[in-house]
């Protein structure tokens, strides 16, 4: 009996020993690979809320304020759905046009009014798209907001997924004509404060609106903390932030994506990685946040935001760090 309580003793005192050596492992092996990937800046990954690794690969910093492209689509997202929750919107299914009064032009496409912000937020406006080819006519233009809404329509609002950062900053322009305040001011007071995030300002157009779905700054760990906020239902603490299932509706593919053929909710795309459904928005360069719910797992990638992009390859080798070392690691 006493040998038995010396093996068992034996064992509590090894096996945290254990557990040490095999976090470090993977984080070892993670981080070689990692470091093959010359554009990669920062890894964060947090597991059941609680940061289990940062890796700061070119010293940018893991608090440092960070351009997160396209991936502020996906705190847009966020800050429309507070925004029904505050009742400065019906809802998903009210047309644009009558969140931006006076910002719709006289000479608008016939037919925008059938746009919702339902369309914006999926990508599904129908309209020309103002990106790739498009986008410098356009940010060049001296309103943006006009500029977008006079574009012909190339399907059917509800249609295909058109990438096209103008719908983006169309919900910009809704938040700020519908409640009086900047984008910003609401995504310090929405987000900033109960998440605990630091929001600077970013570009804005001619007419001083914040832009819509680009540029804005966020650190690698405050993207957590978006991404958390998702994860957890939109509730932070004793605050509910988003309104009744406004995650599942955000997680609800409607458009795919003629990049990756991943299909695409309200700012996030769906892609299952190691037999998980996972989450995640994406901004050019390899900006990344990543939400596997059923791990209680949150992760960001930031990378070199400058031109020329790495495009789908680069993203499917961020996904592998996932796969290959996060996912069975946690698991």
């Amino acid at each position: 009996m006493h040998r038995f309580f010396r093996c068992l003793f034996a064992l509590l005192l090894v096996t945290p020993l254990l557990c040490h050596a095999q976090a470090a492992d993977w984080q070892a092996a993670l981080e070689q690979d990692a470091k093959r990937l010359d554009r990669l800046h920062t890894v964060v990954v947090s597991h059941q809320g609680e940061e289990i690794l940062g890796l700061d690969l070119q010293g940018r910093g893991l608090d440092t304020p960070a351009n997160i492209k396209s991936l502020s689509k996906t705190v847009l997202a966020a800050l429309v759905g507070i925004g029904i929750r505050q009742d400065v919107f019906e809802g998903t299914d009210q047309p644009v046009v009558d969140t931006l009064g006076d910002r719709v032009p006289a000479s608008a496409t016939e037919g925008v009014a059938r746009i919702t912000l339902g369309h914006l937020l999926s990508l599904q406006a129908g309209l020309q798209r103002t990106s790739g080819a498009n986008y410098g006519p356009w940010v060049t233009s001296s309103n943006w907001v006009s500029h977008v809404l006079t574009r012909p329509f190339v399907d059917e609002p509800g249609g295909r997924m058109l990438y096209s950062s103008g719908s983006s900053h169309l919900l910009s322009a809704a938040l700020t004509e519908s409640s009086g305040r900047s984008t910003l001011a609401l995504a310090r007071d929405w987000l900033g404060e109960p998440l605990g995030i630091d929001i600077q300002p970013w570009d804005r157009d001619p007419q001083g609106i914040y832009f819509g779905g680009n540029n804005m700054r966020l650190s690698p760990r405050d993207l957590v903390k978006i991404g958390e906020l998702y994860r957890n239902d939109g509730r932070v603490g004793d605050q509910q932030l988003f309104p009744d299932n406004w995650v599942a509706t955000s997680w609800t593919g409607r458009g795919e994506s003629a990049y990756t053929d991943d299909p695409y909710g309200y700012g996030w795309f769906q892609r299952p990685l190691g037999g998980e459904m996972g989450y995640y928005g994406r901004g050019y360069g390899g900006q990344v946040l990543y939400v596997v719910p059923s791990l209680a797992l949150t992760v960001v990638m930031t990378s070199d935001p400058t031109p020329p992009s790495p495009g789908s390859v680069y993203l499917r080798q961020q996904f592998r760090l996932i796969e290959d070392h996060i996912i069975p690691a946690v698991r």
